[in-house]
């Protein structure tokens, strides 16, 4: 295979080129991206199909066309909401699971787990006859999503050196001029998964009564592929290595780099693995003074992406486009520009997350969220009555337009920055277990709000949307005061140059320096898992 590249690691550059394995593997991860966009847009668009209600939810069918008591409580329906909701406390149960198989089996046959899960979770969903097969299969989704995240750097990893997610590697292997655009292109392929999700949505509305078996169908495509790669390709050399199989991992790491120049490489994985293993309770110093400041940015971080209202929306745009009186092709066809602006808006946010900075992404994006949102409001209030839906054409334009500025703004900054942000912050002894902690909360909340916000919409009406730009306020400020700039800033020196000089953060980093563990650049010796190195 014609070009190469050079892998970097704690300073060092290592040789290697562009193998076939790398492209399978680069493809794979491309494939978990679209896969859970896909899932994450599919289900919104589902259940605002008549054929689809008619099936599983009658009684939501009967109050979309019959009952006219409250437009905003059309779709209030516990079970409606945990059809969408259920995959992600699934994915969060799992993930527990998914970290033994990951350090017991190794990535490639967790990855493999996660392949299988998503495939005979497709096939409940696409042939389900009733309500709790359809849960089972959104369920094996997000069992399949849990043991793809723990996996995820598989794919990933076959680049560099020893992490434990996506984002922690692209943190920690990218320049640092460029390293926020890279770590931005996962999300990326999130995005486009959700436009997928709504063009699919779009069309097989119009086939029926089984156009909806199809949209939860073609899930199966990627989960196909992604099963497939994971067949393909070897075990990474970090698994294997991890797990005191040295010279399948040297062999291994030849194979991938198209060299038998690995020594350096090799050498460099041995030690990051021993330092790792060397830290024994990651989850307890996450809770010390020292890292704290990680941990509450990387937990608040999380909890208030949710709060944008963003999932919400991204969820249920078709629901609650046609709960503002739009017509399913409408509302669907809405979803579809939605889904278009959170693509393109993701590449401003590569293009300029290293170049602007992250606060100022966050702060500008805080204001155009806000706006949108209360203009959303006012008008909801009042053209949308719960007795009419009768926006007229120039109002439900300016509501559809509303909607793609505040998901253009999310998109360009709380969605990619909200992970970004803690992959380059934790230091080297806690950063796998803070990471875990940030994808759980994740997890959580999205969760949460999945699980309430029909109801939230039925019981606040126009006014969900203002709770919602309130919960912006309350971010932009803490944005504001408490999250320091860390554009340009080399991940090895966060501490001196980042939380030692803020003013309110700097309280927590006495005598932060002899706490924390660096690798020794590559030169490895003694002895690792019994072997000597």
């Amino acid at each position: 295979m014609a070009g190469g590249f050079s892998v970097s690691g704690s300073g060092v550059e290592f040789e290697a080129k562009i193998t076939p394995i790398v492209i399978i593997s680069c493809i794979m991860a491309a494939t978990g991206g679209l896969m859970f966009g896909y899932d994450v847009g599919i289900s919104g668009g589902v259940t605002s199909m008549d054929d689809f209600l008619r099936e599983f939810f009658p009684t939501v069918l009967k109050k979309k066309h019959e009952d006219k008591e409250s437009n905003y409580c059309k779709y209030d329906n516990q079970g409606l909401q945990l059809f969408t909701s259920s995959l992600y406390l699934a994915g969060l149960t799992a993930t527990f699971f998914a970290s033994y198989t990951t350090r017991r089996l190794g990535r490639r046959l967790t990855m493999l787990i996660a392949g299988v899960f998503f495939i005979v979770g497709v096939i409940f969903n696409g042939a389900a006859q009733n309500l709790a097969m359809l849960i089972v299969g959104r369920i094996l989704l997000g069992c399949g999503v849990g043991f793809a995240n723990q996996a995820s750097n598989f794919p990933i990893i076959l680049l560099g050196e020893y992490v434990q997610a996506v984002p922690l590697f692209l943190s920690e292997i990218a320049p640092t001029r460029i390293r926020g655009g890279l770590n931005i292109l996962f999300q990326l392929n999130v995005t486009i998964g959700i436009l997928f999700a709504n063009l699919v949505n779009y069309g097989t509305a119009k086939i029926h009564p089984w156009g909806w078996r199809l949209s939860l169908s073609l899930a199966g495509i990627p989960a196909a592929l992604l099963t497939l790669g994971a067949l393909f390709v070897v075990d990474t050399p970090n698994s294997l290595i991890e797990r005191g199989r040295l010279e399948e991992g040297k062999a291994v790491l030849r194979k991938i780099r198209g060299t038998d120049n690995v020594e350096p490489e090799f050498n460099e994985i041995v030690e990051a693995s021993r330092v790792a293993q060397e830290v024994k309770h990651p989850f307890r110093n996450l809770l010390q003074r020292r890292n704290r400041p990680q941990l509450v940015i990387a937990v608040l971080l999380q909890i208030f992406q949710q709060f944008t209202g963003i999932n919400a929306i991204m969820f249920y745009a078709p629901v609650l486009f046609n709960t503002l009186g739009f017509k399913t092709d409408a509302s669907l066809y809405s979803a579809v520009i939605t889904g278009a602006v959170n693509v393109l808006s993701t590449l401003v946010s590569v293009y300029s997350v290293d170049r602007v900075g992250r606060r100022m992404l966050l702060l500008e994006a805080g204001v155009q969220m806000f706006l949108s949102q209360v203009a959303i409001a006012v008008v909801l209030g009042i053209k949308v009555t719960d007795r009419s839906d009768n926006l007229g054409h120039g109002w439900a334009i300016m509501v559809v337009v509303m909607v793609c500025t505040f998901v253009s703004s999310f998109a360009w900054s709380w969605g990619p920055l909200g992970w970004l942000i803690p992959s380059e912050t934790f230091p080297l002894e806690t950063r796998s277990a803070g990471q875990s902690v940030t994808v759980c909360v994740n997890l959580l909340f999205t969760f949460v709000i999945a699980q309430a916000f029909l109801s939230m919409l039925c019981h606040l009406k126009y006014a969900i949307f203002a709770f919602f730009s309130a919960w912006v306020v309350v971010m932009s400020l803490f944005v504001l005061f408490f999250l320091p700039e860390t554009k340009n800033i080399p991940i090895e020196e966060m501490t001196e140059r980042v939380w030692k000089q803020h003013w309110f953060w700097k309280r927590f980093m006495d005598g932060a320096d002899k706490h924390h563990v660096v690798p020794n650049g590559g030169k490895s010796n003694g002895t690792f898992n019994g072997a000597t190195v």
